[in-house]
């Protein structure tokens, strides 16, 4: 049996698709949001909350601070050759998405948005319709925010993307010395076949996550332990980092195949059909702008929903804002690549002029007059 729905339906209680719950919810529209977790769980994300992420995140009542966000001021790159520290130019915030995702959801119910807990979306029907686990709801406008799981008939199209590497993230307690040199900082790591990102988090963890190619993954007989100590092994900077650190998830997260400089297009898709997130663009995770962007979409496809603009003007507003810094991103990583003698230029170059990591950092940014224009700051 199909049941109707009179206002949104909302696919995923993720950062977008509970933003977007929230700016439905703040102007009196009805909303209905399945989230397939049943609890609040850990995700894969580096969890740098940028300065843009921290307006779009006030606009929607939330308050990172008041969550244990710490403030995060200056970028180091690391390499097997060293390292090279510089002052980001804004305070950002690092945030677990256990947190974030809680508070965002707990909003949304608090504004009279319908969230239901372990409701997990199975495809979509010949007719429109959303299936899932739970029966299925047609509704006029489906805001589709599954992350970087596809939705069943609803492929990304990924042609051309990044999408060869295999993502890692876990939680470590690092020893007090190593967690007072990282306090305040995000480290970017290089090393053969990827790079890892590493900075605090709330509660004094510490959020290693990393991407590494397929190939060294499986050297390591795709055991966790044994391609840690051997990232560990070619960069010293990283072993001691982790000396006498303490594990504290049971095992680490890990997901293949992200689409790493994927930006939708219209006119694919069901005209009712409104991607968020990862759905609709997905930036290099080495830049720290993924959970901005998905905060930022939600926020112009309210806007485009609302004014009955269609997904047309939402994807060209997405990108004017968005396709500079995704493509950007993108090349760089392709630049840089996953092999060790680009990794050491770069390296040295970003010794040589201290201005480079603070350019490449404004270049993969959205625009902040535009984040205020979107997030209805300014």
């Amino acid at each position: 049996m199909t049941d109707a729905w009179p206002g949104a339906l909302v696919v995923g209680g993720g950062v977008a698709g509970a933003a977007a719950a929230i700016r439905l919810r703040l102007l009196g529209r009805p909303v209905l949001l399945w989230e397939r977790e049943r609890l609040a769980h850990h995700k894969i994300c580096g969890e740098f909350l940028s300065a843009e992420g921290v307006v779009h995140a006030q606009a929607l009542g939330i308050d990172p601070d008041a969550l244990g966000a710490v403030p995060i001021r200056a970028a180091r790159l690391v390499a097997a050759g060293g390292e090279v520290t510089r002052r980001l130019g804004f305070e950002a915030r690092s945030l677990t998405r256990h947190a974030l995702d809680a508070a965002l959801l707990a909003r949304a119910a608090a504004l009279g948005a319908d969230v239901r807990r372990g409701v997990q979306a199975r495809g979509i029907g010949e007719d429109g319709t959303i299936l899932s686990t739970h029966g299925d709801v047609r509704a006029p406008a489906v805001l589709l925010a599954t992350g970087k799981h596809n939705l069943r008939g609803l492929p990304r199209e990924t042609a051309g993307t990044i999408d060869h590497l295999v993502g890692f993230k876990t939680y470590v307690r690092l020893a007090p010395a190593q967690r007072a040199e990282l306090s305040g900082h995000t480290e970017l790591i290089l090393f053969r076949g990827g790079y890892a990102g590493l900075q605090m988090v709330e509660r004094d963890m510490a959020n290693l996550c990393f991407l590494v190619s397929r190939e060294r993954h499986a050297a390591c007989n795709g055991r966790f332990d044994a391609l840690v100590a051997d990232l560990a092994a070619e960069v010293p900077h990283l072993a001691r980092r982790l000396e006498a650190a303490v594990p504290l998830l049971d095992r680490p997260l890990a997901i293949g195949g992200v689409p790493y400089g994927y930006l939708f297009k219209a006119g694919r898709d069901p005209p009712f059909l409104w991607r968020l997130g990862d759905q609709a663009a997905v930036i290099p995770s080495f830049t720290g702008m993924g959970m901005s962007l998905a905060l930022h979409g939600a926020a112009l496809a309210v806007r485009a929903l609302l004014a009955g603009d269609g997904t047309a003007a939402y994807a060209r507003a997405l990108a004017r804002d968005a396709a500079g810094p995704v493509r950007r991103a993108t090349l760089l990583q392709q630049l840089v690549g996953e092999e060790r003698p680009r990794q050491g230029r770069l390296l040295a170059l970003a010794r040589a002029l201290p201005q480079i990591l603070p350019l490449a950092v404004s270049a993969t940014r959205l625009r902040m007059k535009a984040v205020r224009r979107a997030a209805g700051t300014g």
